[in-house]
């Protein structure tokens, strides 16, 4: 008789689990879903109905800029790119500077890998087919790109200064919004307040360094020897 009331009793026991797993189960379900149409939008335009997502703290306040400071990365390295194009051809003949410009060019290609990943992981969607700027990261002017050694350092300076201001405004964003987002202002720290900050510096010297050695009546052998220095670096 014992042996059949314990046997009834983790009967009961097992089914009373079952019935909890499945209605854990179920709410679940209905939580993480969405009707047909609400499910298509949202996965569209980054929105949905749908709580099981990997949104949280300001990332809303903080994504517009972050997605406006990518298109600023995109603009650059194909802007870096025109450059370095434009002194490996056989009548610039710049191996030094067509290094310089590739190198930045690769950079502002990964970091903008790194902020969609970024992005993604955060719960967002990048979407390119709608155009987001922001003042601090956007330059509205197209400079040209065809000039000699010493204006496009100047540019290339412009350019980091750009990006290290749109990072700045993405950090600053990030910290002081209606709901703030301290993983977004730490990943901001990390990965670019610091790095823009040395590309700065190293431009800032080649370009006030490349003026000095052009003050001679002729600089064709000063910018030669200054081409060779950037090809060891």
């Amino acid at each position: 008789m014992k042996l059949l009331v314990a046997f009834a009793l983790i009967a009961s026991l097992g089914a009373l689990a079952q019935a909890e797993e499945e209605y854990c189960h179920n709410s679940v379900v209905t939580a993480c879903s969405s009707s047909t149409f609400s499910a298509l939008t949202g996965f569209f335009t980054g929105e949905s109905n749908s709580i099981c997502n990997a949104r949280f703290a300001g990332i809303e306040h903080v994504e517009p800029e972050v997605q406006a400071y990518i298109n600023s990365q995109l603009t650059k390295s194909y802007e870096y790119l025109l450059l370095a194009t434009h002194f490996n051809s056989y009548q610039k003949n710049r191996p030094g500077f067509q290094k310089l410009y590739q190198g930045l060019s690769d950079r502002s290609f990964d970091d903008s890998i790194a902020l969609i990943k970024q992005i993604t992981k955060r719960g967002g969607i990048v979407d390119f087919n709608t155009r987001h700027e922001s003042a601090a990261s956007v330059s509205t002017q197209r400079p040209t790109l065809e000039v000699d050694e010493l204006h496009s350092l100047a540019l290339a300076l412009d350019n980091e200064k750009q990006l290290a201001t749109g990072a700045t405004h993405i950090h600053t964003r990030a910290i002081h919004a209606t709901e703030r987002d301290p993983e977004m202002a730490h990943y901001m720290e990390e990965e670019y307040l610091g790095k823009q900050a040395d590309s700065v510096r190293k431009l800032s010297g080649y370009a006030n360094d490349l003026a000095k050695l052009m003050k001679v009546p002729d600089p064709s052998l000063s910018i030669y020897l200054f081409d060779e220095y950037l090809q060891k670096q």
